[in-house]
């Protein structure tokens, strides 16, 4: 019984908590905020909090999980704060629009409407050009130019990358996502999805 005693006093000083929980808050807090220095600021303050609320902590959980508690409130605060602080960049805002778009195993979460149009009869309309222009110039600048390179001027992956000091990986993601904010974008404009 003596020894129970002496354990659980073990357990609960608080010179114990770093080596005994610090790796596993750490990892927790890293899986979540995907910043190690963000992360190790979280558990630092995750461990003055709990300093500070010891002797609130009543036991129905574990130590850890009582400290895991504490930590996502800190994660909470975090993210509040970034998001009060930083707003979003056009190229984040458009790719929570893109991944919207798709689920976790990145099937299409409404499938694209069938047009009524004939594409390449439209595409020689004056207004359909009008319609893309205004498209395109809601597209961040690099994106809108990498797709006018490689569509309307048929320049090659690698020459474009030339042109825009990219790299063939970022070229592909730039028009992957114009091409998907376009087909966006004209379907709300031009095309009425068949029913």
């Amino acid at each position: 019984m003596a020894m129970q005693s002496t354990a659980e006093n073990r357990i609960h000083d608080p010179k114990m908590w770093v080596d005994l929980y610090g790796d596993d808050l750490y990892r927790f807090a890293l899986a979540r905020v995907n910043d190690s220095a963000a992360a190790e600021d979280l558990v630092q303050e995750t461990f003055l909090a709990a300093l500070s609320a010891r002797r609130h902590f009543q036991g129905r959980s574990s130590e850890k999980t009582w400290l895991i508690g504490i930590l996502k409130h800190k994660i909470v605060d975090h993210y509040r704060r970034s998001n009060r602080e930083q707003p979003l960049t056009s190229e984040e805002m458009e790719r929570r629009e893109t991944d919207a778009m798709f689920n976790e195993t990145g099937q299409w979460k409404e499938r694209p409407g069938r047009w009524s149009l004939n594409p390449s009869r439209v595409f020689e309309q004056h207004e359909f050009f009008s319609v893309l222009e205004d498209c395109l110039s809601i597209l961040p600048e690099r994106t809108a130019e990498a797709f006018v390179l490689r569509e309307m001027k048929g320049l090659t992956t690698q020459e474009i990358c030339n042109t825009l000091n990219i790299s063939a990986t970022n070229c592909w993601v730039m028009l992957y996502r114009a091409r998907m904010q376009l087909r966006r974008c004209i379907e709300k404009r031009w095309f009425a999805p068949a029913g």
